[in-house]
C-alpha cells in the first residue's frame, strides 16, 4: 500500500502524518489516514481469504517433499563426513580440536583490535556477495579445482570455503 500512497503523492519525500497525498474530486486534501485500512477491516479480510485448511496444505506439502528431494542418498551415520574436494564448505578448523570438557577461561590480555567498525555494518560490507570472475583470485582457486566457470556461483554461496583463496593472497 505504500508504494500506491508514495505513487499517488508523487514523491518520496512526504511526511504522510502532515501532507495530504492528493485531493479528491471535490478538492478537499486526502492523507495517507484516509486511505489507510483499520484493525478491524484488515482482521476482516483476513478472517474471510485464510483458512486453517490452506495453511494445512501448504505446510504439509512441504513438511511431504518433492520426489526429487526424497530421492536423494543421505548418508548415514551421526556425524556429517566431510568432503576434502568440496569448493562449498569444508570442516572448521577448529572442530579437529574441540575436547569433551571446556578449557579454563583467561583474560586477554595485549591483544590489538583487527577492525573497528560503525553501527550497521555487515558481511556484507567486508566480505564480497556478488559473482565470482574467472580471472579473480578466487575464479582461479575455483578453476584449479576442476570447478566450470558455470558453476562458480557467488562469493556469498562460496564463503565456507574462500577464506583459503583469501589466505593464499596474503600469504
Amino acid at each position: 500500500m505504500l508504494v500506491v500512497a508514495y505513487a499517488l503523492a508523487g514523491t518520496f519525500n512526504i511526511d504522510f502524518e502532515t501532507e495530504p497525498i492528493g485531493k479528491d474530486k471535490d478538492g478537499k486534501e486526502v492523507f495517507l489516514r484516509d486511505l489507510w485500512p483499520s484493525n478491524d477491516e484488515i482482521r476482516k479480510v483476513v478472517e474471510e481469504a485464510l483458512t486453517p485448511d490452506m495453511f494445512k496444505d501448504v505446510y504439509g506439502k512441504i513438511a511431504k517433499g518433492t520426489d526429487r528431494w526424497n530421492k536423494l542418498q543421505a548418508p548415514e551415520g551421526k556425524q556429517y563426513k566431510w568432503k576434502d574436494e568440496s569448493t562449498y564448505i569444508h570442516e572448521p578448523p577448529f572442530f579437529k580440536s574441540v575436547e569433551k570438557t571446556l578449557p579454563t577461561i583467561t583474560d586477554i590480555k595485549d591483544a590489538y583490535c583487527l577492525a573497528n567498525l560503525g553501527d550497521s555494518i555487515t558481511t556484507d560490507h567486508i566480505s564480497p556477495a556478488g559473482n565470482i570472475a574467472k580471472n579473480s583470485p578466487a575464479g582461479r582457486y575455483l578453476i584449479k579445482r576442476g570447478v566450470d566457470i558455470k558453476d562458480f556461483n557467488t562469493y556469498g554461496a562460496r564463503r565456507g570455503k574462500l577464506h583459503e583463496i583469501f589466505f593464499q593472497i596474503t600469504y
